[in-house]
């Protein structure tokens, strides 16, 4: 095809994507979606080779094209019109944790398949052991609530009632979970009308060759990126915040990244084996996880496609952190799918500075608070947190940024908070505590401040409490994140970085802390012009009260 034709249809595939995202975020139910995009939606070709995405989570934008492959894998030549897989088994094709729901639908077009749309959705509760339906002190995945393993919710246009009845059985707010599920299926066939429309106006034929087109493109252009990176090998190593249990305290991970002949290999042999708690993560998430940070090195601007990761392979062997087996727990699995993206980064920042910065906080900082209402009915506060990112060769790190898995997502509003749960925000403010200094500081991280108005509980997740952000030729190391618990007086009631279901009476505050990140360059080479502005700004770098 002209090359005017392709791009034209290129952008139609994009449109296509970003329209999906934008239908699920305006029908869903859960704040978790339509106010922190907490999702993410896609679109591959009849293979399931990824050809566009629209905004969300970058782990779940990786992850489409996987569970597209276990749909056909699992389907074949069954997958007919007007059928939904529903997916969130995380030990198959794209699963991350039970509650991140993937539905995904065939779209055919003269009689022939000429496409999937998919979207990857966080729904709040899907049963478990805990209201929300992810917990610190899970030590199997049957703990972490119902499994969809790649079944048809819908087919050939009808609905199958049966599953979302054992859906709404499972779990603690069924009409929100429905809510979520019927907002995704609003959102693909938002996409099918589109795919269709573009297959009328070019011809079925013309939107195939045009996607073969875009994953050739995008193989030219990464190796035109790579090209950029100097031959070798480059190794990193780190440590994922564990608890009891997962046995010990640091749990080492590490990778050597080999660049040559046009071609990225990342093994992360050596890492550790999978731990009986939640911190593990399965191997489509781990190559997610990659593709995100061999993106950021390559062509970041490049809308992403299969073809982009082309020259990309991943070596783990199986059972360890990275690629945990059955029953290994995951609710989790966002602590270590991040290190593995930040062991990468580590190891090629100093070869690559004009992509990469020193490290950030890294976790999602996932905080979940929970209590039952008057009336009985239960109460779900969920929600990423932001914070700290390191500094750059030529400038200051980003404050209050989501970590690079959580791309697009957001804070959940105050008001928002205070009008749907008994909680007051008694504060939010940058994290200006002392660290990541260097030539270029790290930026800030985060202070949010809950003071609870009715009995509840509070579970979360805080990774990097123990081990700070690294910084880059001489830069000081970021600064941990971490929790503190206190009680009306304003005694410290406790303080960590991961706690499971602490109970918490009326009048208690959470202050949630995210570590600022780490420096670039010896902090003697500071310029004093820096310093004086962070001084009239009023960065005071203080210790947090």
């Amino acid at each position: 095809m002209d090359p005017f034709t392709v791009e034209v249809i290129k952008e139609g595939l994009q449109a296509t994507a970003q329209e999906m995202f934008i239908a699920l975020g305006q029908s869903s139910q859960s704040p978790i979606i339509y106010e922190v995009l907490d999702y993410a939606t896609g679109v591959t070709d009849g293979q399931g080779r990824l050809v566009a995405q629209g905004q969300g989570v970058p782990g779940f934008i990786g992850c489409l094209d996987f569970a597209v492959r276990e749909a056909l894998a699992r389907f074949g030549e069954q997958l007919h019109p007007g059928d939904i897989v529903a997916l969130n088994d995380p030990f198959m094709g794209g699963g991350t944790h039970l509650s991140d729901v993937t539905l995904l639908m065939p779209v055919f077009a003269g009689g022939r398949r000429v496409a999937f749309v998919a979207s990857k959705a966080h729904w709040t509760e899907v049963g478990g052991m805990h209201p929300g339906s992810w917990s610190p002190d899970a030590t199997e995945v049957y703990q972490e609530g119902l499994q969809l393993p790649c079944v048809k919710v819908v087919e050939r246009g009808r609905t199958n009632h049966a599953v979302l009845q054992v859906i709404a059985a499972n779990v603690r707010l069924p009409e929100q979970t429905l809510g979520d599920f019927w907002a995704q299926v609003a959102a693909l066939k938002a996409g099918a009308r589109r795919l269709e429309e573009l297959c009328r106006r070019y011809g079925v034929d013309g939107v195939v060759q045009a996607m073969d087109a875009l994953q050739q493109q995008g193989l030219a252009i990464t190796r035109r990126a790579l090209a950029e990176i100097p031959e070798g090998v480059y190794e990193a190593e780190d440590f994922i915040d564990g608890d009891e249990r997962a046995g010990t305290d640091r749990i080492p991970v590490r990778v050597r990244v080999t660049v040559r002949d046009g071609r990225m290999i990342c093994d992360f042999t050596g890492s550790s084996p999978q731990v009986p708690g939640p911190l593990n993560c399965t191997r489509s998430v781990l190559i997610s996880s990659v593709r995100a940070a061999f993106k950021a090195v390559t062509d970041p601007a490049f809308p992403a496609c299969d073809g982009c990761f082309e020259p990309l392979e991943v070596i783990c062997p199986p059972g360890t952190i990275f690629t945990a087996r059955r029953p290994a727990a995951t609710s989790t699995y966002f602590e270590v799918d991040q290190m593995a993206c930040d062991l990468v980064l580590k190891a090629l920042a100093p070869v690559v500075p004009h992509r990469l910065t020193a490290g950030h906080y890294l976790s999602v900082c996932g905080t979940l608070l929970a209590g039952r209402g008057d009336d009985g009915s239960d109460w779900l506060l969920v929600e990423p947190q932001a914070g700290g990112w390191g500094a750059a060769a030529h400038r200051d790190g980003t404050a209050a940024l989501f970590n690079i898995g959580d791309g697009e997502t957001y804070i959940l509003p105050a008001e928002v908070a205070e009008s749907r749960y008994p909680v007051r925000v008694e504060r939010f403010a940058l994290n200006t505590e002392p660290g990541g200094e260097g030539r270029y500081r790290g930026g800030f991280g985060c202070v949010r401040e809950y003071r609870v108005l009715a009995p509840a509980f509070l579970t979360a997740s805080f990774g990097r409490h123990r081990t700070p952000p690294w910084g880059v030729a001489g830069g000081r190391p970021g600064t941990p994140n971490r929790i503190r618990v206190l009680d009306a007086g304003g005694r410290v009631r406790w303080e960590g970085g991961r706690v499971a279901r602490l109970p918490l009476d009326p009048g208690d505050r959470v202050v949630l802390i995210t570590g600022v990140g780490g420096g670039w360059g010896s902090p003697e080479e500071r310029d004093p012009r820096d310093v004086e502005r962070d001084a009239a700004w009023g960065y005071l770098r203080e210790p947090v009260a």
